[in-house]
């Protein structure tokens, strides 16, 4: 099994977070974060001192687009 590494504290990232344009107005979503040319830090918006999510650029791009196709 693989684990996911994670950051404790994602506001110790040194990353410009940004969130989708079509998130609400809750700020009910999910903030990424350009980490290196091969990884992105994902991390809810509600807790920007909370954990993140380190994955691979191409896991993301794979993860939207089976969202947005109504597969997840």
């Amino acid at each position: 099994m693989t684990t996911i590494p994670t950051i404790r504290d994602s506001s110790t990232l040194s990353v410009n977070w940004w969130k989708s344009s079509a998130s609400g107005a809750q700020s009910d979503c999910v903030e990424c974060g350009i980490i290196d040319a091969d990884r992105v830090a994902v991390r809810d918006s509600k807790a920007p001192n909370g954990p993140a999510l380190v994955i691979g650029r191409g896991a993301l791009a794979a993860v939207v687009g089976a969202v947005s196709a109504g597969l997840l």
